[in-house]
């Protein structure tokens, strides 16, 4: 029974006992494809199978056998499951998630390891209500040097000026606009936002490219986000998170 496609990036490293066996599971009752030394390959998602009590995450923390969760975004949630069950699995019922408008089952390797498989559900729009007043935000981040971090903000991480002065900088990149304004004792210490974006392993790549402060590779999240953490010149935080759906 051919597999449905998995459809959204992922790149884990997961402890096992014994490759040979995690192999076999991965290949024979998952679908993935073996391309030797431990990595499995699904469409997007590579996950390298270790032998031993620990692995690593994609932020470097340690993991320790068993203990992995792996979120795989699939295009047909019930044929997976289907397909999983007729390959020899364990796979829990498929259950409807409201909180990430989700459809999810669970699997755990033979190391204990949970996987669980997601599909994306529809709801109608709710009616919009009159009554909401907020629409997009402008955040604003504190320099010591804005003039450098106008050119860090336009040569690193892509924004254009729109507009710049001594003590302020104006930038655009796509539909968002963010402020630098001058580090002063009403603006102190440092900032943080987060923008929702199109291709986070793609914008990872571009920025890592360029040399930009970038605080480990894209995570996918059971809450429906997959993200990842850049820092600007003076340690304002910017996080790039890209939804399931």
């Amino acid at each position: 029974m051919p597999h449905p496609a998995i459809v959204a990036p992922l790149s884990r490293q997961v402890a096992v006992a014994d490759v040979r066996r995690a192999v076999a599971f991965y290949r024979d009752v998952l679908g993935f494809e073996a391309l030797g030394s431990g990595m499995m390959v699904s469409g997007p998602a590579r996950i390298e199978l270790v032998v031993g009590p620990t692995a690593y995450d994609s932020r470097g923390a340690p993991r320790p056998r068993g203990a992995a969760v792996l979120f795989l975004l699939t295009a047909d949630v019930a044929a997976m499951r289907e397909a999983v069950a007729a390959r020899g699995g364990d796979p829990t019922d498929v259950e409807k998630v409201n909180w990430i408008k989700m459809n999810v089952f669970q699997v755990r390797d033979p190391d204990g390891n949970t996987l669980w498989f997601a599909q994306s559900f529809h709801e109608p729009d709710a009616p919009k209500d009159a009554s909401r007043q907020l629409g997009r935000a402008l955040p604003a981040l504190p320099l010591s040097d804005v003039a450098a971090g106008i050119a860090h903000y336009r040569d690193v991480l892509g924004f254009h000026v729109n507009y710049a002065q001594a003590d302020l900088g104006v930038m655009d990149r796509d539909d968002v606009t963010l402020l630098l304004v001058q580090r002063t004792e009403r603006h102190r210490g440092i900032g943080a936002c987060e923008f929702y974006v199109r291709d986070a392993d793609a914008l990872h790549a571009e920025l890592t490219a360029k040399g930009a402060r970038v605080q480990g590779a894209p995570v996918s999240h059971p809450w429906g986000l997959r993200d990842f953490r850049v820092l600007d010149l003076e340690d304002n935080e910017l996080v790039f998170a890209q939804p399931f759906e």
